[in-house]
């Protein structure tokens, strides 16, 4: 499936590997037609070793040529990078950002480049096992889309949405979804600690049960609720769990801390960064 589309990736973090990472390893493009921004040096060299790729530090360079051009840098130095390539993005590229809140309108807006394709990426995308929502600006082709879609099957399953405020949804589920995973994760092999297991084989048990469970909910042709009932036994250890964490708020909690990160997805969105949810009230 190797094509011959170019890349840039503006911002060579972890996310930015990760995508320069998967269109390698899936065979999407090569090496040579990668290039990528990063200011430090030492980081660039390794990437460079690592993948063969094309590292420069300046961002006009990288975008030279480029028919797709990813914006993977932090928000906090967006607006920045929007100044350096305004009216510079070659005419017929799509551009890629994965940066949270930054909207499609602040980003055509800051480049005078209409062809935008507005994502949400998640942590597991580093390992090509995410889930990308994204939205596609009207102005954007099918050759555009063809070639942006490429970026996205670097970094796993994508759902695409027919309305941009869907990504400020998709943020606060999937986007911040690994961390809800990782916390419940984190309880779990406490618990198994406090009850006397060594740490070792509390991870062990807690991450094969999170897997097990996620690969037999995919092999049932039924709803999740439906499973949970199969598991609670009348009087059983299931139940008592089930009745002290219904007790204790757990659905509640969940879609409470689900609504607080759409919501501060939402004030990222409009740039009020002072902000923070634990102050918006209860």
């Amino acid at each position: 499936m190797n094509s011959n589309t170019r890349f840039a990736v503006i911002g060579a973090g972890a996310m930015g590997e990760a995508i320069i990472a998967g269109l390698i390893r899936q065979n999407l493009t090569t090496p040579e037609h990668i290039s990528a921004s990063e200011p430090r040096e030492d980081r660039g060299k390794l990437l460079r070793e690592k993948y063969g790729i094309n590292i420069t530090s300046s961002n006009l360079i990288a975008i030279t040529e480029a028919d797709v051009v990813v914006l993977a840098v932090k928000p906090q130095i967006l607006q920045k990078v929007l100044l350096e390539l305004n009216g510079k993005i070659p005419p017929e590229a799509v551009v890629i950002s994965i940066i949270a809140g930054a909207t499609v309108d602040n980003i055509a807006t800051g480049l005078r480049h209409t062809a935008i394709i507005r994502t949400m990426p998640n942590t597991p995308g580093q390992i090509g096992e995410g889930i990308t929502v994204w939205y596609a600006a009207k102005s954007v082709n099918p050759t555009q889309m063809e070639n942006g879609t490429l970026m996205l099957k670097a970094l796993g399953a994508n759902v695409q949405v027919e309305e941009e405020y869907y990504l400020d949804m998709a943020t606060a589920v999937s986007g911040t979804g690994p961390m809800y995973v990782f916390l419940f994760m984190e309880a779990m092999m406490d618990a198994a600690v406090h009850l006397g297991f060594s740490r070792h084989i509390a991870e062990q048990l807690v991450i094969q049960t999170i897997r097990g469970s996620v690969d037999y909910y995919e092999t049932q042709n039924v709803h999740v609720a439906d499973l949970r009932n199969k598991v609670t036994s009348p009087g059983g250890t299931s139940a008592a769990a089930l009745y002290y964490l219904e007790k204790a708020g757990f659905r509640t909690a969940i879609s409470r801390a689900v609504w607080a990160a759409y919501e501060r997805s939402q004030q990222l969105g409009k740039g009020k960064l002072e902000q923070h949810p634990e102050k918006n009230g209860d």
